[in-house]
């Protein structure tokens, strides 16, 4: 599949952008276990037009995570083609992507993000704008509808297409449904049957496995899947995708650091200890680890062990990486080899 000249490779699997999730550790570790492109925390436009610092840093790029995209959110067509063109100016990501899907209340509440769902006018004037302005492909990513009766992407696809993005990426839910629910992958498809429609079609929601990512190649025909949620504490999930998808062992590259076989139990903590040393080598050792906790929290990793709940509090309370380490290395025996 191909955005712009892009080539992300047969069937890619993306890295979601999420706020507070997907900074540059993150999303290094993504792509060191098989997700073909990742997307940076969404940045305000009006702060970056402010340079509000905070909102710079998220511009900050490695090499060695390309191909990667930054997402900008705003409603207004001036300040968030001003952003635009700030972020290729600093961050020359391989993607600028617009956000069009936010359901928060601080985002879509004030009209950007999914709010935007409810002013087709004004998203495509922003779309126009940002296109116009930049020279790296600019995509876009949306949801079905500001709720169940105005469910708008198959009306809206071609008018954002002729915008000049290169790609659309829909979430198969509406703005009123937050993250509730199940994914309607149903409208996706028939956007992907479109033969009007020459961009590629990215699929979002609910993607949580190998054989989830391949349904929705198969029976909706999407270009690429992009995984969200599913990647708290599990990063890996991108190596169990591409087996499924590629039919075999995905090669890694720069291995994680371990003496245990990939997808093992004991590799994935690993894993999840690189994470931890990623972030507080990012930030520092207290908010580095305050920032990777809601990983911990969520992963599978640690489900089924007995009477976890006291082991589980006090690895969340850890507040140095040699006392949550400690913890992690404890828990080892518990797993299976």
């Amino acid at each position: 599949m191909k955005i712009g000249t892009l080539d992300l490779g047969p069937r890619p699997v993306l890295l979601a952008p999420m706020e507070d999730v997907t900074d540059i550790g993150f999303r290094l570790l993504c792509r060191r276990l098989g997700a073909s492109m990742v997307y940076s925390e969404f940045v305000a436009a009006d702060a970056l037009v402010r340079m509000v610092s905070r909102s710079l840093d998220k511009l900050t790029v490695c090499p060695e995570e390309r191909p990667v995209a930054i997402q900008i959110y705003g409603r207004d067509p001036i300040a968030v083609r001003d952003a635009a063109q700030i972020v290729v100016e600093r961050a020359r990501p391989d993607v600028l992507d617009l956000n069009f899907g936010c359901p928060v209340k601080r985002v879509a509440g004030k009209g950007a993000g999914a709010g935007m769902l409810q002013n087709v006018p004004l998203m495509l004037d922003i779309t126009r704008a940002v296109v116009e302005a930049v020279n790296v492909p600019v995509t876009v990513k949306t949801r079905l509808g500001w709720d169940e009766s105005h469910k708008i992407i198959t009306d809206l696809a071609e008018p954002l297409q002729d915008c000049g993005i290169q790609a659309l990426t829909i979430h198969g839910r509406t703005r009123a449904q937050m993250y509730t629910g199940t994914a309607d992958w149903s409208l996706i498809g028939e956007v992907k049957r479109n033969p009007r429609l020459h961009i590629p079609i990215i699929g979002n929601g609910d993607i949580a496995s190998g054989q989830d990512a391949l349904r929705a190649f198969d029976t909706y025909g999407v270009d690429a899947v992009m995984v969200g949620r599913a990647t708290f504490g599990r990063p890996w999930i991108f190596k169990e995708i591409r087996d499924t998808l590629d039919g075999g062992d995905h090669r890694i590259d720069r291995v994680i650091d371990s003496r245990y076989a990939p997808m093992t139990a004991q590799w994935m903590l690993d894993v999840l200890k690189e994470q931890v040393r990623a972030s507080v080598e990012r930030i520092d050792e207290y908010r580095g680890i305050l920032h990777v906790r809601r990983h911990l929290a969520a992963s599978p990793l640690f489900k089924g062990i007995a009477n976890f709940r006291p082991t589980r509090i006090a690895m969340l309370r850890a507040e140095t990486v040699d006392e949550l380490f400690a913890i992690m290395e404890g828990i080892r025996p518990l797993l299976p080899e």
